[in-house]
């Protein structure tokens, strides 16, 4: 019989750990181990990557809505209450991003090193605390194995001889039913028949005594895998604890709940919309858009001979009246100043200057006069240059235009002293418009 012991020889009969052989699932844990490593890693490197991904959707979902509740038609308390939301998204955002960077730059870092430091590579392949294990284990086995194996050997022979044994005893009793029975001929059958049962004795002994020996290995077979695989219980013990504290870690960085910014987040949000005041947003809108807006009310003007003349859009009403246009949308977070327009109303104190036929120089229609300001003024030069609206603007009188922010019209007049231009709509109307209004298109 060969001393040299291989397992695979052995046939395992059962799914015991006591088994030839079965120690390798304890082993294989241990690449499992590193292979659990790499796992965790890549479930937080997702994570991570969809924390990112959803402070970015937050951070632009935001911007967009901040920027169209600003151009809305929302105003007062309540337009704050709504851009409150937008403020609620950019701040979570940040929170969202600190969480992806503690993921990877804790986290994942820490499991990486912790990898690293516990299973170390060989040159041959695979890793060091396996072979290890691997081969405490077959030495541990190595004297009850080569044991086990003899008394493999030891029962099949035994059972072979059984086996001859009752098959001569057969032939035998065959023989003597026979009519022509020889007696030479029964003689050999009986005597291989005792033959066979002093095999089968000797077989008997010999299992008998091998199965003894097995079973006085036993004890220190078992004494002996259970130190190496002790050792292996608390490799794993230490990559379970090490587990559990990283896992912890994720939750903390995970739960926001927790956090005392995210907690202020809240507040601030619940704070901003329950200070929406609707009587105060209401009156806001009457003294900005409604019967609270002042108004320069018609009232008797004198005759005066300026009032005669054609007078320019920049001459209707002066500066100083304090007069407010009121058919701006507001679209934007800001809109530029819109240009007044004047007016050359005649003092009611302003006396009428006297003049007759032989006063050439107080009559307005000689030539060293006014000039007759029934005559039309002198046409400026033809301009057609396309421009771009840039806000709302609803024309207050009938000589001006509307649009909205982004229609496109053409301008047809330069700019006069108070920044009014004349333009010319795509439907052909023609009218004033503030110059600050609109962009030329490139």
């Amino acid at each position: 019989m060969s001393g040299a012991y291989d397992d695979s020889m052995i046939d395992v009969s059962s799914d015991s750990f006591w088994e030839i052989g079965n120690y390798k699932r304890t082993v294989k844990r241990i690449d499992d181990g590193n292979r659990l490593c790499n796992d965790l890693m890549t479930c937080l490197h997702e994570r991570a990557r969809i924390e990112k991904a959803y402070a970015q959707q937050l951070t632009e979902w935001g911007k967009r809505w901040r920027q169209l509740i600003d151009k809305g038609p929302q105003y007062g308390s309540l337009e704050l209450a709504w851009s409150a939301l937008c403020t609620e998204a950019e701040k979570v955002s940040e929170l969202h991003v600190d969480m992806k960077s503690a993921l990877m730059g804790e986290d994942y870092e820490k499991l990486k090193n912790w990898q690293k430091d516990s299973y170390h590579k060989q040159m041959i392949g695979g890793f060091k605390e396996t072979k290890e294990a691997e081969d405490g284990f077959r030495k541990a086995q190595k004297p009850w194995a080569k044991k086990l194996k003899e008394v493999e050997t030891m029962k099949k022979a035994y059972h072979s001889a059984c086996k001859e044994e009752k098959l001569a005893a057969s032939r035998e009793t065959n023989s003597k039913l026979e009519s022509n029975n020889n007696p030479e001929t029964q003689k050999k059958l009986q005597e291989k028949v005792e033959k066979c049962q002093q095999e089968v004795q000797k077989a008997k002994e010999r299992y008998e005594k091998t199965l003894e020996e097995l079973n006085k290995l036993t004890p220190q077979y078992m004494e002996n895998m259970e130190q190496v695989f002790e050792q292996s219980q608390q490799f794993e013990d230490k990559r379970i604890r090490f587990f559990k504290e990283v896992l912890l870690e994720v939750k903390q960085h995970l739960d926001l709940s927790t956090n005392p910014s995210f907690q202020t987040i809240y507040h601030t949000l619940e704070d901003t919309v329950s200070a929406t005041d609707a009587d105060e947003d209401l009156k806001w809108f009457r003294s900005n858009h409604g019967p609270g807006m002042p108004m320069n009310w018609p009232t008797f003007e004198e005759w005066s001979t300026d009032l005669n003349r054609t007078l320019s859009r920049r001459e209707k009403k002066k500066p100083s009246e304090g007069v407010t246009l009121t058919g701006i949308s507001q679209t934007g977070s800001e809109h530029p100043v819109q240009p007044t327009k004047t007016s050359n109303s005649a003092s009611s104190t302003e006396k009428t200057p006297d003049w007759s036929d032989e006063d050439p120089v107080g009559n307005p229609f000689s030539a060293n006069g006014d000039g007759n300001p029934f005559e039309d003024e002198p046409e400026s030069p033809v301009v057609s240059v396309p421009v771009r609206a840039l806000y709302d603007y609803e024309g207050q009188e009938q000589d001006e235009l509307s649009f909205k922010a982004g229609d496109e019209l053409t301008k047809i007049g330069e700019e006069d002293d108070q920044g009014w231009c004349k333009g010319r709509l795509k439907d052909g109307k023609t009218g004033l418009y503030p110059a600050n209004y609109v962009e030329a298109i490139q």
